[in-house]
Formats: C-alpha cells, structure tokens, sequence
C-alpha cells in the first residue's frame, strides 16, 4: 500500500470490524497501515468483541484503510465491516491504539 496523495479535504470515519479480530494483533496492525496511509485517530477493542477505529485523513487514505480492515493481519477472520461518516475535527493527531 502506497502513501496517498497529500492534498485534499479531510474526511472522517467511524469502523466497526466484525469477525475474529481481538487476539490477532489487528489494532497493532491497523496502526502501522494507519501511519504508513498518513491516517490520524485510534483503535480499540470493545466488549462484544468487535474492533472500533477512528479514522481522519484524505478520502483516498481512508478509503485505503478501510479497504485494509476488510482482509485484516495474518490470523484474523473478518466477517464485517461497517462504517459511518462523522464530522471532521483538529483534535487528531498521530495514530494510538486505546485500551
């Protein structure tokens, strides 16, 4: 995966992926592909064991993200993935992977 372009409006994403993603080092390596893609926003693993990601960064990037989380690291089984708009905000920097 190629680093986008870096010019353009920023959009921002929401990402619910669905399948076995929790103990597969999927929010390491949705991190490295974040930062590699020149995303902003953080990953984190929720109760139902599902993982959530906040994605903010050029459309193409975050497109190439979210196209990333459909296949997932070695090991991990993705059955879904949803996703919504929200807002564009200033307040993310880097990538971070939430506990």
């Amino acid at each position: 995966m190629s680093a986008p372009p870096v010019s353009g409006d920023p959009i921002r994403v929401r990402i619910a992926v669905y399948g076995r993603v929790q103990g597969v080092a999927f929010r390491a390596a949705t991190q490295r592909s974040a930062m590699r893609l020149r995303v902003a926003g953080w990953t984190r693993n929720l109760p139902d064991g599902s993982v959530e990601i906040l994605a903010q960064g050029l459309p193409l990037a975050v497109d190439q993200l979210i196209a990333w989380c459909r296949l997932g690291p070695p090991g991990a089984r993705v059955d879904r993935v949803a996703t919504q708009r929200e807002i564009v905000q200033d307040d993310l920097h880097g990538f971070r992977i939430r506990t």
